[in-house]
């Protein structure tokens, strides 16, 4: 529910906090991302989930997904059998956020209190 959903973001919100201190050591975005996430244990195409990652922006830019919870629903219905857990979904949606459109991470903020 949404307590475990509450636990995890509590998590990512340190993990935000120093991705925005970070400077990326490469130029490419992409395989930045597709790092991370093999991080969380999520493997697969680069590109795809690049690709995803800009889609959860716009869907929430556009107002597509009308929270964040709707978001990390979206995400979880694109990740891989056996590595779309609710947790890698909330640990995915994190990094899109911060790596694709960070103007969006006040959603992980709201939905962690």
């Amino acid at each position: 529910g949404k307590t475990v959903v509450k636990r995890i973001l509590a998590g990512l919100a340190g993990v935000v906090a120093a991705g925005l201190l970070a400077v990326p050591a490469q130029a490419d975005v992409d395989t930045d991302f597709s790092n991370e996430l093999q991080v969380y244990g999520i493997y697969g195409q680069k590109d795809y989930y690049a690709w995803i990652g800009k889609i959860t922006c716009k869907r929430l830019d556009r107002g597509t997904d009308t929270d964040i919870y709707a978001s990390a629903k979206f995400v979880q219905q694109q990740l891989n059998r056996g590595q779309d857990s609710t947790e890698q979904a909330w640990q995915f949606l994190g990094a899109a956020l911060r790596t694709y459109c960070p103007h969006n991470l006040h959603y992980l903020e709201q939905a962690a209190r």
